[in-house]
């Protein structure tokens, strides 16, 4: 009935995600981002050097920043230390006491990606994160119906999450490199069934490469960090990016997005000075130019 332990796979890339049936847009205005059940309780399956628990770890951390930098609502679900078994009801039969019967620091958020002030904790009770909790209501009240879910496990959680809030007339977006599971083959399914019955599946260069405002310097190192490759250490500002193991694709992907985002960046001026420094001074520069303009 306990978590299984969770050998490492490889993080679905975007290329291999499922097509969508729709093709919602997302806006950083409509937009709340969920950061599912990150707490170290789950996470512990997957161990301390766990290349998969680092990439989800690393790409969620790109897309809080990329909300804070945009308005856009951070909601955690966390469940609590102490459940009682009326409160759990079914799920002992299923999974046991959970966090009831597990040693209470297990029940924190990965300090990665602490809640900051103004972020939103919601307590979890059920698979759904919409089940005894305020999400809808605070969602309604915020005006928003577009939902960012990231986190674990996929195939459960953020799976019905997903699935209700579609039945909620709420945009599910399911992040399809920022969730993990105890397997490949069902975090495939989660995506499979998003893509083809209840949402998007969308990967974390895409939300980071969408713009309501022009581009801030957290969401500007959030989209940069997230192209490096895993395990790298954070690099200083003045550091060498190449040194870091950013190549010349993830350079143009950083290109592209910030294109689409109405930034005309050169390759070659980008390549002369590659720092996290002397790349925001150029996306300062291009920012000051009127659109259109080179």
């Amino acid at each position: 009935m306990s978590i299984p332990t969770v050998p490492s796979y490889a993080m679905p890339a975007v290329a291999d995600f499922p097509a969508s049936r729709v093709s919602w847009v997302l806006q950083p205005s409509r937009a709340v981002l969920l950061v599912h059940d990150m707490q170290d309780y789950f996470l512990r399956c997957y161990g301390a050097q766990s290349p998969l628990r680092d990439t989800l770890l690393q790409h969620l951390q790109a897309l809080i920043h990329w909300a804070r930098a945009h308005g856009v609502p951070v909601v955690y679900t966390a469940q609590p230390a102490a459940q009682s078994p009326q409160d759990r009801a079914l799920l002992n039969d299923m999974w046991g006491p959970g966090l009831g019967g597990a040693d209470p620091a297990l029940a924190g958020i990965a300090q990665a990606l602490a809640p900051a002030a103004g972020d939103t904790v919601l307590d979890k009770w059920r698979y759904s994160a919409f089940q005894r909790s305020e999400l809808a209501s605070l969602m309604r009240q915020w005006g928003r119906d577009q939902l960012l879910i990231g986190g674990v496990y996929a195939h459960i959680g953020c799976l019905m999450t997903a699935v209700e809030a579609f039945m909620q007339d709420i945009q599910p977006f399911m992040v399809g490199d920022a969730v993990a599971d105890f397997s490949l083959e069902e975090q495939q399914m989660a995506l499979r069934y998003v893509a083809g019955r209840a949402g998007r599946v969308v990967g974390t260069g895409e939300v980071l490469a969408t713009q309501g405002v022009p581009l801030t310097w957290d969401g500007f190192k959030a989209s940069v960090l997230a192209r490096l490759p895993e395990g790298q250490e954070e690099p200083l500002e003045d550091d060498n990016l190449l040194d870091h193991g950013l190549d010349s694709l993830q350079l143009m992907e950083l290109i592209s997005g910030w294109s689409r985002q109405g930034l005309r960046l050169r390759f070659e001026d980008l390549a002369q000075g590659p720092s996290l420094k002397a790349w925001w001074a150029l996306v300062e520069a291009a920012q000051a130019l009127p659109r259109g303009k080179a």
